[in-house]
């Protein structure tokens, strides 16, 4: 199975007609997914954005005509019911056949509890409402009639009346072990980001496995993709200085655990924005950003989704796209024996 190089669709970043932008020029540069976040509130209040990802996903399906596109991450626990992020799904993939997945994970208090007044569920509670809702979905997408009686979520007599013909994939996002093993038994795919300690990506790629093995199933139907975090530029501190918008991502658990409201998370990123940098990969240099994703491709991960942390997302497209991505692409031909199930 090929490796796919795509693009991160930065919802809290953009206005979603800008953003739809950007992304048409991904595919027609040369792209293979667009990944997109769904976020109900940003990182950042002043200057953030945050466009809901069912109604764009409609339109760059429309916009577009190979590229894969799917969410990264969609959280359906609390804001939204499982039933009805399967039939958006399902008008998603009847209307863009075999270039739709569903990546879905447990969910960020600032998104969750704004939007719905409820408190954010432990992670226990998370991890067990994500799996519950992807059973749901499924059957949603197989049956004709689903009474369904969980312990989180009921349905009665639901049809989804518009399915996809081509099954959609579903990647479960796995930022900790317990979250891996999970994507492992019920995952057609995981999803993990960069910038962390290397050790965790050797414990996550191991806890999959794991998972599947625990649930009788064929790791190699499993794929693995990443978001990859790069600055790259001719210019480098225009590099450097581009990973400040999104200092947030470089904050500790610890630092950013319980916060709720744009305003203050954007205040705690300001004060912390000299370490924006640490997560991602910087450079001006070609060869050392392939260098530096190789780890990656020798973890086994197929699908490697770029984000680039720039204002200007057409320089980033046009000079990633024209030094890096060629380099890259022989990269993933040469080295790794690359196996998994999924969409091509």
């Amino acid at each position: 199975m090929s490796v796919r190089i795509g693009y991160k669709a930065s919802a809290e970043q953009f206005a979603p007609r800008e953003l739809l932008e950007f992304s048409v020029e991904a595919e027609s540069r040369g792209l293979d997914i667009v990944a997109v976040s769904d976020h109900f509130q940003p990182w950042r209040h002043h200057g953030g954005h945050a466009p809901g990802a069912l109604t764009w996903l409609g339109a760059l399906g429309q916009a577009t005509s190979s590229a894969v596109m799917g969410t990264s991450v969609l959280t359906p626990t609390l804001r939204y019911h499982p039933s009805i992020v399967a039939q958006s799904f399902g008008t998603l993939g009847a209307m863009s056949p075999g270039r739709v997945f569903l990546g879905v994970g447990s969910g960020e208090a600032m998104n969750e509890t704004p939007a719905t007044g409820q408190a954010f569920p432990p992670p226990k509670e998370r991890r067990l409402r994500l799996a519950e809702s992807i059973e749901l979905i499924r059957r949603l997408w197989t049956e004709e009639r689903v009474d369904f009686h969980g312990e989180y979520y009921q349905t009665e007599k639901a049809t989804i009346y518009d399915r996809p013909e081509t099954p959609i994939p579903i990647f479960v996002a796995a930022s900790g072990p317990l979250a891996a093993k999970l994507a492992g038994q019920v995952g057609d795919g995981f999803i993990c980001t960069s910038g962390k300690d290397p050790e965790l990506y050797k414990t996550l790629v191991a806890n999959v496995e794991e998972g599947a093995l625990a649930a009788g199933r064929d790791v190699s139907q499993i794929r693995h993709m990443i978001e990859i975090k790069v600055s790259y530029d001719r210019d480098l501190d225009y590099a450097y200085n581009a990973c400040r918008w999104w200092a947030a991502l470089a904050l500790t658990s610890d630092q950013k655990t319980g916060i709720e409201d744009p305003i203050e998370m954007e205040r705690v990123a300001d004060e912390n924005a000299d370490k924006a940098h640490t997560r991602f990969i910087v450079s001006d240099n070609p060869q050392d950003v392939v260098d530096r994703i190789s780890p990656y491709l020798d973890l086994g991960f197929q699908d490697l989704v770029i984000h680039g942390p720039g204002n200007d997302q057409h320089r980033f497209l046009e000079q990633f796209t024209s030094d890096v991505l060629p380099a890259l692409r022989k990269r993933a031909e040469a080295g790794v024996t690359v196996t998994g199930a999924g969409q091509s």
